[in-house]
């Protein structure tokens, strides 16, 4: 690698500084590790508002900011800058290559990395705002002509992103993501047993993390619940995240009610995701039975923290699942049902050292230098391209 001059921009702006996603997650691992591996005259931009910029700090000398008005706590408006500021703003800051999930209609910088994350606009239009699955379905198509390298984090994503769109398959460049061993490791159950007693966790239980949209099939948990309880001994199911879909949430606890199981369910809520770590620790499975997922990060946590894992056998689950997880029908509460009574009962042995050594393959340091070294490439080939 030479020593040639390299100013990446990274767009930080579609994460909501109020309400941090999966994405701060994300990037708050990715750039230290990036960050540590930067060599002379590379540099990182990243792109902040005003309100997110102190959520990106300390990263050291080759990590730098660009001020933009507004990030995602104002939707619109952060659009609108991404399409109309972003291109003269990158080019006045010398960008060479810049990273982004939706690339403007104007070219900002010599290289373009994409990073698709998922394809629910196409996959699961029901999950997104009409507004912003529209947007989505006109920009991916544009993003992917135009993007020199895009990044997908699984196989399963790789088959999704060539269904839909049109494509050069030479330009993907799989990354999983990975788990942050630092905070997701084996503990106490006991212990946290005793931290989650607050939620009114107060038995053995099955567990759900998740954004409560209807793709998660929360609903289908529900009922594969109620035909394993007989068989759980007393279990409860613990609900933990968000209801992002109030229409949907309010089916679910009518759902329960139906099914006789609501004195069994715990609806937690959302947590910081540091809590959750307690809710693994202490739970006799973790159950994650998705219809579409282009990862799957939870499945990892939740193996990281060694609590055996029931997930679906179909998209993204089946690969990062990687054999160490009892594998279910979405579709089918009986198969769903059948699979939490193996994970909580003769197989839970099996599944705890297994999800441990599968989690263990998976490393921030590993997502970071790759997704350098997808920057890097961006950069030496646009230098190659005559002038």
């Amino acid at each position: 690698m030479s020593s040639d001059r390299m100013r990446v921009a990274i767009n930080l702006l579609t994460d909501d500084p109020d309400h941090p996603s999966g994405a701060h997650w994300f990037w708050t691992r990715v750039i230290p590790q990036m960050a540590a591996r930067l060599e002379e005259g590379e540099e990182l931009h990243l792109m902040v508002s005003p309100r997110s910029r102190k959520a990106h700090g300390g990263y050291g000398s080759g990590v730098r900011q660009i001020t933009f008005p507004w990030s995602n706590e104002r939707q619109r408006l952060r659009v609108l800058s991404e399409q109309l500021y972003a291109p003269p703003r990158l080019r006045a800051a010398r960008i060479d290559v810049f990273y982004t999930l939706i690339a403007p209609m104007v070219r900002p910088a010599p290289g373009v990395v994409a990073h698709f994350k998922t394809m629910h606009a196409f996959t699961a239009p029901a999950a997104i705002p009409p507004l912003v699955r529209a947007y989505r379905r006109t920009t991916y198509p544009h993003t992917a002509k135009v993007a020199d390298a895009i990044i997908i984090n699984s196989e399963s994503l790789r088959a999704e992103v060539l269904r839909f769109l049109d494509v050069d398959p030479g330009k993907l460049r799989l990354i999983p993501e990975a788990v942050d061993h630092d905070t997701f490791r084996p503990g106490d159950p006991e212990e946290a047993r005793a931290r989650i007693e607050r939620y009114g966790v107060d038995r053995p239980f099955v567990l759900f993390v998740s954004s409560l949209w209807p793709y998660k099939n929360c609903d289908g948990l529900l009922r594969a619940f109620a035909l394993a309880r007989p068989h759980l001994d007393g279990h409860q199911l613990a609900v933990v995240g968000p209801g992002r879909d109030a229409e949907y949430v309010s089916r679910l606890h009518a759902l329960a009610d139906d099914l006789g199981v609501a004195e069994d369910v715990v609806w937690v809520g959302g947590v910081r995701l540091e809590e959750t770590v307690f809710f693994y620790r202490a739970a006799s499975a973790f159950a994650y039975p998705s219809f579409n997922e282009t990862f799957g990060l939870p499945i990892l946590e939740a193996m990281a923290c060694g609590c055996p894992v029931v997930t679906s056998d179909r998209s993204a689950m089946e690969e990062t699942a990687g054999g160490a997880a009892v594998l279910a029908d979405p579709e089918d509460p009986a198969s769903l049902a059948a699979a939490l009574v193996r994970a909580c009962g003769p197989d839970g042995a099996r599944l705890r050292p297994a999800g441990l050594a599968r989690a263990a393959e998976f490393s921030w340091a590993r997502t970071g230098a790759q997704t350098l070294a997808v920057y890097r490439e961006v950069h030496r080939a646009r230098e190659r391209v005559p002038a």
